[in-house]
C-alpha cells in the first residue's frame, strides 16, 4: 500500500485561470503530491487530452494523479487512480478490474464512509466540513462529525469543504488523515502541513 500524501488538490479550470497547466505545475512546485483532475464538463477526448498533459507534469514532480470518475481515461493516461462521486460505480468493481489503481470515494455521512471502506476504497473525502463557496447550499458537517466518523473507521479520511490553511490543524486534531480542496491550494499557505 502506497503512503498517501496529506494534501490533495482538486482542479477547477474556472478557478485555475487561463493557464491551467501552469497553475497545476505551480501547485506541484509548492509540494502538493496528489491532484485530482475534476473537469466534469469536458467530453471524453478533451478530457483525455488534458489528462495526458497533466500526467506529464505530475510525473515530472513525482506526484499522484487521479481522474474524477472516468476510470477509462485514468487507465488510458496511466494515472495513479480514480476518484468516485457518491452516486458513481461501486469502488469494489474498480478495485477488481484495475487493482493497480488507487480509488478514492466522496462520502457525506458515516454510512457513506463505511460503505467505501467495505468496498475496498483506498481513501474517502468527507465533507463539507465547513461552509464552502463552491456548494453554498450544503450544510457543513463540522469537525465534531469528522471526529465521530474517523473514530469508527480505519480508512484514511480527507477533510473537504471550506478548509483553509488556518483550519488544517483543527481537521487533523479531529481525525482527518489529510485535507482536500480547490481554493485553499490557490492561496499562499504552508505546504509543510503535508507531514
Amino acid at each position: 500500500m502506497r503512503t498517501l500524501p496529506r494534501l490533495y488538490a482538486i482542479t477547477d479550470r474556472r478557478r485555475y485561470g487561463a493557464n491551467f497547466l501552469e497553475t497545476v505545475e505551480t501547485l506541484l512546485k509548492k509540494g502538493i503530491k496528489m491532484i485530482q483532475l475534476r473537469e466534469k464538463d469536458l467530453k471524453g477526448r478533451e478530457l483525455y487530452e488534458l489528462a495526458l498533459k497533466t500526467r506529464e507534469i505530475t510525473k515530472k514532480y513525482n506526484s499522484l494523479l487521479l481522474i474524477n470518475e472516468r476510470f477509462d481515461i485514468a487507465v488510458a493516461v496511466e494515472a495513479d487512480g480514480v476518484h468516485l462521486p457518491e452516486e458513481s460505480f461501486p469502488p469494489g468493481i474498480i478495485k477488481r478490474l484495475f487493482p493497480e489503481l488507487l480509488v478514492g470515494y466522496s462520502a457525506h455521512s458515516l454510512e457513506g464512509v463505511k460503505y467505501a471502506e467495505e468496498e475496498g476504497a483506498d481513501f474517502v473525502t468527507f465533507g463539507p466540513i465547513f461552509k464552502t463557496q463552491s456548494h453554498p447550499e450544503a450544510k457543513p458537517l463540522g469537525t465534531l462529525k469528522l471526529k465521530e466518523v474517523s473514530e469508527q473507521v480505519n480508512i484514511p479520511i480527507y477533510a473537504l469543504g471550506g478548509v483553509t490553511w488556518e483550519r488544517i490543524k483543527q481537521c487533523y486534531k479531529n481525525g482527518a488523515y489529510g485535507v482536500a480542496g480547490i481554493t485553499m491550494f490557490l492561496q499562499d499557505g504552508d505546504e509543510r502541513a503535508d507531514t
